[in-house]
């Protein structure tokens, strides 16, 4: 059985009581309004992703649900979307970054742990399988949170004011990290200085000095300009970014049972689809940035070292939470 199919399983048990025609099911679904939030404009995968979701929806159901997706980080940040997906108010659905959910789900960021995927085509393979099992299950036990889809596909590395190089010049770089205890961990154990610092104020935080950077996609370093205070980029590469579809538990009990079948098959396969895209133009973000003069590229000289200097912290994290058999299974996808 797939996540997915499991995840279905689960929570249409308890779902609304009672049966339910299909006659009833259309006429709900043509008067339901479902609204979803993204932090970037409608050009980002993120949000692209979003719209696709809507769509699929539309096209397998029989009645016209309508969508109402709000960006721009007008409903605020990440940490915001997890309240109100665990309440279930305000939004019903998002693509949150792992880190984020770690305050109701401490596993969950194992998913997105730096350095944990070896390329492209095996992040691709664990994400097409059911590997993450565990962590979708930790998540709707402890923050009632149904991962409905995997999106992501940037790949994350080190942005700066500074040029970085190797890691004598990387050892003491103060950079802001995610939330999630791991990501300090990581980025600690490669010599840096890692500080959690919230999305919204790191613009300000390069400016003012209090940190020299971050390590970021190159999406986002385009789309919130923080090459205007952190110009140079170096390609450590330690992330291919795993970003969950996640629908409130509260949102998704109330879909007639039909539906939340449609909503399960179209956040797979808007995933896939957003997957696709991000991976494509994270490169070409990339280059129009260098060709337009708003960064320096650097290749990295030592990534193995940081590859044996992180090896024993991801191991120490996994048993930590006693996901030990879970890391050897995606480390042997």
């Amino acid at each position: 059985m797939t996540a997915f199919s499991s995840t279905r399983t689960f929570l249409a048990g308890a779902a609304l009581a009672g049966a339910m025609t299909l006659a009833t099911s259309a006429v709900q679904a043509q008067d339901m309004t479902l609204r979803g939030a993204s932090l970037f404009d409608n050009e980002h995968a993120y949000s692209k992703t979003l719209i696709r979701f809507g769509e699929l929806v539309n096209e397998y159901n029989d009645g016209e649900i309508t969508f109402d997706l709000r960006g721009n980080s007008e409903l605020g940040i990440e940490p915001d979307y997890v309240n109100f997906l665990n309440q279930g108010v305000a939004i019903d659905y998002a693509i949150i970054a792992p880190s984020n959910l770690a305050r109701f789900a401490p596993s969950v960021p194992l998913m997105d742990m730096p350095f944990v995927f070896r390329d492209l085509d095996h992040w691709n393979a664990v994400l097409s399988s059911d590997v993450l099992k565990p962590l979708e299950d930790e998540l709707l036990e402890k923050a009632d949170m149904v991962i409905i889809g995997y999106a992501g596909g940037g790949t994350r590395n080190l942005i700066s004011n500074k040029a970085i190089s190797n890691i004598d010049e990387l050892g003491g770089h103060k950079m802001r990290v995610m939330g999630a205890p791991i990501q300090a961990r990581i980025f600690d154990a490669i010599t840096a200085s890692p500080s959690a610092i919230a999305y919204s104020e790191v613009y300000n935080a390069i400016q003012t000095g209090v940190v020299d950077g971050l390590e970021n996609e190159s999406a986002s370093l385009l789309q919130y300009k923080f090459f205007e205070v952190a110009p140079h980029v170096t390609l450590t590469q330690h992330s291919i970014t795993v970003r969950p579809i996640v629908f409130s538990g509260k949102s998704f009990r109330k879909l007639p049972e039909a539906l939340q079948a449609i909503v399960l098959k179209a956040g797979k396969e808007a995933g896939e689809y957003g997957r696709k895209i991000e991976s494509e133009q994270d490169s070409e973000k990339l280059k129009q940035m260098a060709d337009a003069g708003q960064i320096e590229v650097h290749e990295f000289a030592d990534r193995d070292k940081l590859l044996d200097l992180v090896l024993p912290v991801q191991d120490a994290y996994a048993a930590e939470l006693g996901a030990e058999d879970l890391l050897a299974a995606i480390r042997g996808k």
